[in-house]
C-alpha cells in the first residue's frame, strides 16, 4: 500500500528516531503540511540526507504547503533543534536550541504567480540561528526542523524566556515539545537534515 506524502513523512520520523526523541509518541503527530528547507548553497533537508557544515553554515529559506484544516491566516513558529548533543549515543545536552523564530506567514496568493513561494519571516529571530557544529568524533546528529501554528497572530515570547537568552551554554537541555505546550504551538510540519561530526 501506497503512503500518502504527509503519512510518508511520519513514518520516516518513527523510523529514524525523531519520535520519540524529539516528538513525543502521545499525542500521535499528524502532519498537516510538508515542509522544505532549502541553504543558499542550493542544497536542502530532505528527510535526514547528510549536509555539510558548509552547506548548512547559513539560515536556510523555509517553504511549506498550505496547511490542512485551517482558516484564516495563522501564524507560525520555526524551530531547529539537536536531540544528538553531544552525540546520538550520549545525548547529555538534548537538545540544542539551533533557531527559535515566531511570526512566520505563508506567502501571499499572489506568490505563486511570482514563483516566490519562500515563508515570510516578519519578526526577529527569537533565537538567532546557529549552524550546525557537530563536535569531531560525534558522529551523525539529526537537525530536526519543526514548524507550529502558533494560537493567534499576537503570539510572542516573553522578553525573559529561555530562548532569548543565547549564549551556548544557554541552548542546551531544551526541550521543543515542552517549549511548544508552554505557549500552545501545535505542530504541523517537520523536516530533518544530518551533519556528521568529523
Amino acid at each position: 500500500m501506497m503512503l500518502d506524502p504527509l503519512n510518508a513523512v511520519r513514518e520516516d520520523l518513527k523510523d529514524n528516531g525523531i519520535i520519540p526523541d524529539v516528538i513525543p509518541v502521545d499525542p500521535p503527530f499528524h502532519p498537516k503540511a510538508l515542509l522544505v528547507v532549502s541553504f543558499p548553497t542550493s542544497q536542502e533537508a530532505l528527510l535526514g540526507n547528510t549536509l555539510t557544515k558548509t552547506d548548512t553554515a547559513d539560515e536556510p529559506t523555509i517553504l511549506f504547503t498550505p496547511v490542512l484544516d485551517v482558516t484564516g491566516a495563522p501564524t507560525y513558529t520555526l524551530v531547529m533543534t539537536d536531540p544528538d548533543a553531544p552525540s546520538r549515543e550520549n545525548p547529555k545536552f538534548r537538545e540544542w536550541r539551533h533557531w527559535v523564530v515566531t511570526g512566520v506567514k505563508a506567502p501571499p496568493t499572489s506568490a505563486v504567480e511570482t514563483d516566490d513561494l519562500a515563508a515570510q519571516l516578519t519578526k526577529p529571530a527569537v533565537t538567532p540561528y546557529y549552524p550546525p557544529t557537530p563536535p569531531p568524533g560525534t558522529g551523525k546528529h539529526r537537525y530536526v526542523i519543526l514548524l507550529y501554528q502558533e494560537p493567534n497572530a499576537d503570539f510572542s515570547i516573553p522578553a525573559d524566556a529561555p530562548e532569548r537568552k543565547n549564549e551556548p551554554a544557554n541552548r542546551k537541555n531544551w526541550n521543543s515539545a515542552e517549549f511548544a505546550d508552554k505557549y500552545g504551538l501545535k505542530l504541523v510540519g517537520v523536516n530533518y537534515f544530518v551533519v556528521v561530526g568529523e
